[in-house]
């Protein structure tokens, strides 16, 4: 589960942002118990947040920031900073010795195990700058060091294309021949894979569940397009599985309480398969998903991630998940969640200003992304951030839309 997540000068972010998933340590929560999930490490997290802006302030930079970190972790290659990822105020110049291209990321996270990881990685665009592991096994437990990376020298080779860098470790709480190992990716040319990986790779219990859940259970959908016509041209193996379980049915069901079955279509499930209703006479009739409305298709497609959040626990960042789907079906999809007992977590992003509900939300599972208009950067802020908006007020969506809570497009 994911307790926050911080990053820095990505795109549109120059300074710090922070996300927060921990519910509030007052009563407050007590009003919301389904909202929350109390864990054995002594968090109290969110299963759900909405995050609120206008077109072009940031949402999709910051669900790209988490996407951004995670493909560092698909291979053990060379990791670096992209010009094209980094705030544009950060690069007065084309030489990156004289521009500041690193970059942070930070994650808090708790595993299948019940461990306290915190993740710390920093890049620029040539390599590495510092990378760290801690994990503890209580949230008022000893933190304790599993790996720290810090770059001490970066030597270009002449007439060569490639950098050599020394890093400074530590691994003291590293099995001993697993230290010997990773002590020699303390001076590496070409390719440096982030440390982590590596640990993982030579079977350190604690990086190995780490960075299996940044691979496993940390998914993140970030697409411009329709996301239905995304998975019908993706027909990946593991969706198929999804919606063959019978489960599946009950939250395909929210978008059309006809629905009685669905014949699947093994080829192509996203295409061909049949959804079944049953009529007021008590008939059925089955009609194939392409020429199902645009909506069902679209829910079908975001039914299978649902399925993942509640029945396997995982955790997604949808980018605009609502912006074909009614804001009712909006409402259940995330009472759905909040209704279920689980250790997944559900976090979108949108422009449906329903959302803005303090009956449905804490104050901290409302967030806002909003761009000064003076130097074009995002911020990113919770509604917990205004003391002064309280749950007896009824006038949130007019706050917003007057401009007082950020998020709104300038002139």
């Amino acid at each position: 589960m994911l307790i926050s997540y911080k990053f820095k000068n990505f795109c549109s972010f120059c300074n710090e942002a922070e996300f927060d998933l921990l519910a509030p340590g007052n009563k407050v929560k007590n009003r919301y118990p389904d909202n929350y999930i109390e864990t054995e490490a002594g968090y109290d997290v969110l299963k759900t947040a909405v995050v609120i802006g206008e077109n072009a302030g940031g949402k999709t930079n910051f669900i790209n920031s988490i996407s951004f970190l995670k493909s560092l972790f698909e291979n053990n290659k060379s990791k670096h900073s992209y010009r094209a990822l980094i705030n544009i105020n950060n690069l007065p110049s084309a030489c990156p010795a004289q521009c500041d291209t690193k970059q942070e990321f930070n994650i808090h996270m708790i595993g299948g195990s019940g461990a306290i990881y915190h993740y710390d990685l920093q890049i620029d665009e040539f390599s590495i700058v510092q990378e760290k592991l801690t994990y503890r096994c209580t949230k008022s437990g000893q933190e304790k060091l599993i790996v720290s990376a810090k770059r001490n020298e970066m030597k270009r080779e002449e007439g060569k294309g490639s950098i050599a860098v020394s890093f400074g470790l530590d691994t003291e709480n590293c099995d001993k021949e697993v230290k010997r190992i990773i002590e020699q990716a303390s001076f590496a040319k070409g390719d440096i894979g982030l440390f982590v990986s590596k640990l993982a790779i030579l079977g350190d219990v604690h990086a190995l569940e780490f960075v299996d859940w940044v691979n496993n259970k940390l998914i993140v959908e970030s697409k411009n397009y329709n996301y239905y016509l995304y998975k019908n041209i993706q027909n990946e193996e593991d969706d198929l599985r999804i919606i063959k379980d019978s489960r599946f049915l009950e939250i395909l069901r929210m978008v059309d309480y006809s629905i009685c079955g669905v014949e699947i279509d093994d080829e192509k499930p996203f295409r061909k398969s049949k959804i079944i209703r049953k009529m007021k006479s008590g008939e059925d009739f089955a009609r194939e998903l392409n020429m199902d409305s645009g909506g069902v298709g679209e829910f079908f497609a975001w039914a299978v991630q649902l399925f993942r959040v509640v029945y396997e626990d995982k955790i997604i960042f949808a980018d605009e998940m609502d912006r074909v789907i009614n804001p009712v079906l909006a409402e259940r999809m995330v009472a759905f969640i909040n209704g279920k007992k689980h250790k997944g977590q559900f976090i979108f992003s949108t422009h449906n200003v329903l959302h803005l509900d303090l009956k449905n939300y804490m104050k901290e599972q409302i967030y806002f992304v909003t761009k000064n208009k003076e130097d074009l950067n995002s911020e990113l802020y919770s509604l917990a951030d205004f003391p002064e908006i309280r749950y007896e007020t009824t006038k949130i969506y007019e706050f917003y839309m007057k401009g007082i809570l950020g998020g709104t497009a300038f002139e």
